[in-house]
């Protein structure tokens, strides 16, 4: 591999891990780096030293994006007006956008509430900025001075309608494997094709330039012209299309890598495939988050993969084979190739990884190969019988497409669940790397001792117990509340699962992430109440967690979140009780006692946050009591039937501290050193209360809220409480005894 591919990769590899961190990582993680730097320096070891500097800058690089990006978004985030690109059509409703002021700029869903605005235009909007996991939200929104986009908007948008017109029913499909905009596929379809490992063919990538490009070059070997004018033509064309598709960076770094490729052949100097692949990979040197964008590392996994691949089947499949034999061997080779290398990615983005990848793939190569160049002719080919004709050709097309994926998904245990903790992401990535270096090369038993290490390391890590202090991490969900209690062994309590939305909840995109990137098994889930941005998550987190016991407080909900979480318990047959007030159960070292809600209260209510759950949890000396969305009724009769349970170290403030909770006398009884707020950046409830904020800060209570710090982290030590959130560390020290 040249020298200018392992700088380029090594690069990227340090910008992820760096970014993927806390900012009081990163700083470690950079010191440590430059000393290991000095060190291998200092002992001669320059070329190992090239790698360690390089591996630095990207560190210091990423402390300096991820700085820049906080301040970014809080700056964004208190403003009222924007100006907007827009990326949809904008009328009533939600719309998404590229929102800059003050010089920042970011992502932004937009719920306009009057004015309008065509997909590629631009516009000035004044509404009230909000934030929660998924990025910043921009609500009443009005739009005015109305004007014409950039010039790639304009053309993106353009194509897009012209895709509405031609395809209709299958315009959303069309409009993913066109312009890789995947907005109009319903989230059942994705999870089938990520299922059939077919994910990566539904949006633009290097897969889909490259099949023009073949197709092309095709052409005009059937019309016998002229070689170099040709691939000059094809790489004239292929601009044009990567334009007119608004030039998103997968289809622009495929591009230039194509276009690299065709410029040594026209000038006779080839050079090797590595070298290619770094010049497509080396995005990040012009915007360091491209790292962490799944497309762009599915795109540079997948081509070392190819490449990989390509040089296995050339060593190991015999001579003597020809033709189609040759041809589906090689197919088949490569395949099975680039799903290993490109599972530990899909693992932990999906949670997945297709056992009948290799296969699928095999079978949709060739209608993909058929596909891509039919929609490619719809696009640049403006006369209706053409129109007409790649309509209907593609309409079968992506009729056989599905049917592979429906056809794998069906297939039990196909596609197990596959929840990587971070350790072990880091085995497979090894691992990964390591096939890519056994394949290229003719001595490739170091590169296999240390695959089957690092896959030791990977079957034995689960198997590793865990020692550690028990914890309390309040995940950052937005408007809602989750909450996880980490045990002395590993094992964990959840307590609520976040909200959902239209297309996703915080169970899947959120929660589940978070504690399976961290290892051990769910042992309790505790639901406070049916409101969607307590359960939304659950169903999700039941699916693919698999909890062994549900704790509910059994205040009959109808909400759709609600229904579909007891749908997912009775399916897994996971054990299901009720909360009575007295009931304690313990895991490991933390024992939860109920104190609410009591079944005679719950009768008459008409309100489900009066019957939240309310439970303390003894861990260790320190008490910390959970009241869900209690408010002023339910914490009286707490009072008056539970007084003396209620004293605590910790407080989770009920509510998402809004004023209709935490009253003077409750506030008395509890006594916290500790105060957590579990609630979304500038949300339109107005939570939480100044006023209770205040009487929080008066009681002593050091008060900790999820929009100003994102999750938090508490570590139960013997002596005090150890609170991580927003790169920091401090200890707060325990005051209650009992």
């Amino acid at each position: 591999m040249p020298l200018v591919a392992w700088t380029t990769l090594t690069y990227a590899a340090a910008l992820i891990v760096a970014l993927s961190v806390g900012s009081s990582a990163q700083l470690a993680l950079c010191a440590a780096t430059l000393v290991a730097t000095l060190a291998l320096f200092a002992t001669g070891r320059r070329a190992s030293a090239s790698v360690g500097a390089i591996a630095a800058a990207a560190t210091l690089i990423a402390v300096a994006v991820t700085s820049h990006d906080a301040t970014c978004g809080a700056r964004l985030a208190r403003r009222h007006e924007w100006i907007a690109s827009f990326d949809t059509d904008a009328s009533r409703g939600a719309a998404k956008a590229h929102v800059a002021a003050d010089g920042c700029s970011a992502r932004a869903m937009v719920i306009v509430a009057d004015g309008h605005a065509s997909a590629g235009e631009r516009g000035v909007v004044r509404g009230r900025a909000t934030t929660d996991e998924r990025g910043l939200f921009i609500e009443d929104a009005t739009i005015t001075a109305v004007t014409r986009g950039e010039l790639l908007s304009m053309l993106r948008a353009a194509t897009a309608r012209r895709i509405d017109r031609i395809f209709r029913s299958d315009a959303a499909m069309a409009r993913a494997l066109v312009i890789g905009d995947m907005s109009g596929i319903p989230p059942e379809q994705r999870d089938r094709f990520a299922r059939s490992g077919l994910v990566h063919m539904i949006s633009v990538s290097g897969l889909h330039v490259g099949i023009i490009a073949l197709a092309l070059e095709l052409l005009a070997s059937i019309l016998r012209l002229p070689r170099t004018p040709a691939r000059l033509a094809t790489l004239i064309i292929l601009a044009g299309y990567v334009m007119a598709i608004g030039a998103p960076p997968p289809a622009v770094r495929a591009a230039v890598m194509l276009g690299a490729l065709l410029m040594t052949r026209v000038l006779q100097r080839p050079t090797s495939p590595w070298a290619i692949l770094a010049l497509g990979a080396a995005a990040p040197l012009i915007d360091p988050r491209t790292a962490l964008d799944l497309g762009w590392q599915l795109s540079v996994a997948g081509t070392a993969a190819l490449i990989a691949g390509g040089a296995l089947s050339k060593r190991t499949i015999p001579k003597r084979w020809k033709g189609a034999r040759r041809s589906l061997a090689a197919s088949a080779l490569i395949s099975i190739v680039a799903t290993l290398v490109t599972a530990p990615l899909v693992a932990w983005t999906f949670g997945r990884v297709s056992l009948l990848g290799p296969l699928s793939n095999l079978l949709a190569d060739p209608i993909m190969g058929l596909l891509q160049p039919v929609l490619f002719l719809a696009v640049i080919v403006p006369i209706a019988p053409v129109e007409n004709f790649s309509a209907d050709a593609a309409h079968a097309l992506l009729l056989a497409f599905d049917g592979i994926a429906r056809a794998a998904d069906v297939v039990p245990g196909a596609a197990p669940l596959v929840l990587p903790t971070a350790a072990g992401a880091v085995a497979a990535g090894v691992t990964s790397i390591a096939i890519v270096v056994a394949c290229v090369t003719k001595n490739s038993g170091r590169a296999l001792v240390v695959a089957l290490g690092a896959m030791s390391a990977l079957i034995i890590e689960p198997l590793v117990p865990h020692h550690g202090v028990p914890e309390l991490h309040m995940i950052d969900v937005g408007q809602g509340d989750a909450i996880a209690l980490r045990t002395s062994r590993g094992r964990w309590i959840v307590i609520d699962a976040g909200r959902s939305w239209i297309g996703g909840d915080a169970g899947k995109s959120t929660v589940v992430p978070y504690l399976a990137h961290r290892g051990g098994d769910v042992a309790l889930f505790v639901l406070s109440h049916p409101h969607s941005d307590h359960v939304g998550g659950a169903a999700s987190l039941f699916t693919m967690l698999r909890p062994a016991r549900f704790l509910d407080p059994g205040y009959v909900g109808t909400s759709a979140p609600y229904v579909a979480a007891l749908a997912a318990a009775r399916e897994r047959r996971m054990p299901w009780q009720r909360v009575r007030p007295g009931d304690s159960l313990v895991v490991d070292d933390i024992v939860l006692t109920a104190l609410a809600p009591d079944s005679a209260w719950t009768a008459a209510l008409t309100d489900a946050n009066l019957a939240s759950s309310v439970l303390v949890a003894r861990i260790g000396g320190a008490h910390v009591l959970f009241t869900g969305d209690a408010e002023a009724a339910e914490e009286d009769w707490l009072l008056a039937h539970s007084r003396e349970a209620l004293t605590a170290d910790v407080l989770k403030v009920g509510h998402h501290g809004s004023s209709t909770s935490t009253t003077p006398a409750f506030l008395d009884a509890v006594r916290p050193r500790i105060a957590l707020v579990s609630v979304g950046a500038h949300n339109a409830y107005g939570h939480p209360s100044a006023q209770i904020m205040e009487a929080l800060r008066e009681a002593g209570a050091e008060i900790l809220r999820t929009d100003q710090l994102g999750t938090v982290v508490l570590r139960f030590r013997p002596d005090a409480i150890g609170v991580s959130a927003n790169g920091q560390q401090w200890n707060v020290q325990r005051q209650v005894t009992r």
